[in-house]
């Protein structure tokens, strides 16, 4: 599993220094840059899965380049997380509003950005957040890329994976074959909803031999929800 790509962009060395530190320490992928520009050739080079971005920068300010990267299809759906030493209410507000998922005020913990960082990801990518889900003795770990079966290796190609990791993630909700497409798959790729049955058929399969397949439920005329309750 790819590990989540975080770029930090501050002007002041010693911080981005201390952010990059913190986030490897912590299992992300760091970049670090010190200006608008930077920015926007570092994003073109490695597209990062989120941006800590300082709101006062030389030339094009934090707010501006956020501004710009919400409006560009390509970059919109990058969360970006405001940090900054202004602590006004209306300063929070013009970032909120203009597309950042949240608001850190210097000086902040590592603790607290490090959990603020997984809170947006576990939201907008399940799989990012790194999070070992458990159900019913069927334990997936999105870190080492491994799923037991009350202890049991089980083995399952990419796309499985990733549709275990949605249903785990999701219990208890019936989702159609739209909802898991785009979920799973990506709004933007077309493919036929029959495919979802056939990668159902291939997850239960291998699900059977430790009889986790009945986890994975069809609820007819609505679709699947995964659950250990009958």
């Amino acid at each position: 599993m790819t590990v989540p790509r975080i770029l930090a962009v501050d002007d002041e060395p010693a911080v981005g220094e201390m952010l990059r530190f913190i986030l490897e320490q912590d299992g992300f992928q760091a970049d670090f840059v010190e200006d608008a520009t930077q920015a926007i050739n570092q994003i073109r080079k490695a597209k990062p899965d989120l941006i800590l971005l300082d709101w006062m920068l030389p030339g094009m300010s934090g707010l501006e380049l956020a501004g710009r990267l919400k409006k560009d299809r390509e970059t919109a759906s990058i969360p970006i997380i405001m940090l900054t030493a202004k602590g006004e209410e209306d300063d929070k507000v013009r970032g909120l509003d203009i597309g950042a998922e949240d608001y850190v005020t210097k000086p902040f913990s590592a603790r607290e950005l490090l959990a603020r960082i997984r809170s947006i990801l576990r939201r907008v990518s399940p799989l990012l957040a790194g999070d070992l889900l458990e159900c019913g003795g069927l334990a997936l770990d999105p870190v080492s890329h491994r799923i037991t079966s009350d202890g049991d290796d089980v083995d399952l190609g990419p796309t499985e994976f990733r549709l275990l990791h949605f249903f785990m993630s999701h219990r208890e909700r019936v989702f159609t074959r739209g909802q898991l497409l785009d979920q799973v798959w990506g709004t933007n790729v077309y493919i036929e909803e029959r495919t979802v049955d056939v990668h159902i058929r291939r997850l239960r399969k291998a699900l059977e031999p430790t009889a986790k397949d009945k986890l994975l439920q069809t609820v007819r005329g609505a679709g699947y929800r995964f659950s250990n309750k009958r």
